[in-house]
């Protein structure tokens, strides 16, 4: 008897099995994928003394650091086809007793530029340093702008300076891309 359950068990297990599986199945729409990837990447980061600041062989301030970083991945028809969002994440950890402006001018090869992003940085001190998080969320038709940059110039800009500043500009940044690749 327990025999008879057990074959009577399988062949409805297995008629529910071949029906389930089969019947309705549209294998055409294994040509309609569209996959969704997410890429996360870090993008720029830099440690800044106060001292760099102030030039002490001539006792003047420096109010205005910049620096240029390549952009390669940005380049290329292809990307602009599949990237549909982009977030640029930023995070300033900052221990100076001062407030800075900081811009982010992605530029084309010819310098012209063609994506422009900028955040104030609150005053800080050594014992309390402040953390500035901010979010720059760049949708599908900037991104055509964004993509044509190559190369990106980083400005920090502080009011004063002295030589007896002191204390860190902390910078760290991510981009999260956002892909749309049909299959």
């Amino acid at each position: 008897m327990l025999v008879k359950k057990a074959k009577l068990f399988i062949s409805l297990f297995s008629l529910m099995f071949f029906l389930s599986c089969f019947e309705g199945t549209d294998f055409e729409q294994a040509n309609d994928v569209l996959l969704t990837p997410e890429i996360e990447l870090d993008l720029i980061y830099f440690n800044i003394e106060a001292s760099q600041f102030y030039n002490p062989s001539t006792s003047t301030e420096i109010l205005v650091l910049k620096d240029t970083t390549d952009l390669d991945f940005l380049g290329g028809r292809d990307i602009n086809n599949i990237l549909k969002k982009a977030d640029f994440l930023f995070q300033f950890t900052n221990s100076i007793p001062r407030e800075f402006d900081v811009s982010f001018d992605f530029l084309n090869t010819q310098n012209q530029s063609k994506y422009f992003i900028q955040s104030n940085i609150v005053s800080g001190n050594q014992t309390n340093p402040v953390v500035t998080t901010f979010l720059e969320e760049i949708d599908e038709q900037e991104i055509t702008d964004l993509t044509s940059a190559n190369k990106v110039v980083i400005s920090v800009a502080i009011a004063s300076s002295s030589q007896n500043l002191t204390g860190v500009l902390n910078l760290q940044s991510k981009t999260t891309y956002y892909l749309e690749i049909d299959q």
